[in-house]
């Protein structure tokens, strides 16, 4: 399978921000490659595109893409609980359905759904970002969070460790740089737990917090020009119908920590233990 051409405009975005060039595109996903058949611990995709996305979410720096291709299936074995179902399960759908998938989480019932199940449906479209959307993985990826509709149930469920499991699996094993976050609606309270979740970002994304969005991508609902939620989630489903055979076969991925060379990555290791955010500022 071979890389899609970008436009114009998108190869020169990736060529000065990504270090990003056919001679480089080609040597590093063979390399990638490689490596990956080399790894026994490692269950690894080796499509072009997929590859692709890790190189262009490290800029091309090789070692770095192989970390981070490593911690993304680490995630999966470390923290199940992030990819609890398949998309074709009926608990998908009615999560889909809701509209969450905007960062909406006041749309679910907290006593009915936990912020796994939520996250789980992300991960899924988050796949087919990474194969599909060439602007998402040059351009990076801006998230407006709606907290209309939170309640003191959605609050309980972020608990320091899913904070660091949901910090850890965004920021540091997926290959989406963060561009921007902007959240409206926001209740009293809410810094609490924001600044909890700040304190995790590295420096650099911090800095990304409250950003611009441009009007023509906001949904109508938002004040925007890009199509009504419901349009939008219609495009999803027709997408999802479109890479069921990939996310299919993408549920045999993962890592099997017992045949790593040298330690192998728990969650522990990874996250820490509850005790271990004690010294998280939140108040």
């Amino acid at each position: 399978m071979s890389v899609r051409v970008l436009p114009q405009i998108l190869a020169e975005k990736a060529r000065v921000e990504l270090n990003e060039e056919s001679g480089r595109v080609k040597d590093g996903l063979q390399l990638m490659k490689d490596w990956i058949s080399k790894q026994p611990h490692l269950r690894a995709r080796t499509d072009d595109q997929w590859l692709l996305a890790f190189l262009r979410g490290c800029k091309f720096s090789m070692e770095r893409a192989k970390e981070k291709l490593d911690l993304y299936y680490s995630v999966r074995y470390t923290a199940p609980e992030l990819y609890k179902f398949k998309h074709t399960d009926e608990l998908f759908d009615e999560i889909f359905s809701l509209g969450v998938a905007l960062i909406r989480p006041g749309r679910y019932d907290a006593s009915k759904y936990d912020i796994f199940d939520v996250l789980t449906v992300v991960n899924i479209l988050q796949k087919v970002v990474l194969m599909d959307d060439d602007n998402g993985t040059v351009a990076g990826n801006m998230t407006i969070l709606d907290l209309q509709g939170v309640t003191l149930g959605h609050f309980l469920q972020m608990t320091p460790i899913t904070m660091k499991k949901m910090m850890v699996a965004a920021q540091d094993a997926t290959p989406l740089r963060m561009k921007g976050l902007h959240y409206i609606n926001a209740p009293p309270g809410v810094e609490t737990i924001f600044n909890a979740m700040k304190s995790l970002l590295n420096e650099k994304n911090r800095n990304r917090l409250f950003k611009h969005i441009p009007k023509d991508i906001l949904p109508t609902e938002y004040g925007g020009n890009g199509g009504t939620t419901d349009e939008i989630l219609d495009y999803w489903r027709k997408k999802l119908n479109e890479y069921n055979t990939f996310l299919e076969e993408d549920y045999q991925f993962g890592t099997d920590e017992r045949k790593r060379a040298g330690k192998p990555k728990t969650a522990e290791s990874m996250f820490g233990a509850d005790g271990s955010f004690r010294k998280l500022e939140v108040d």
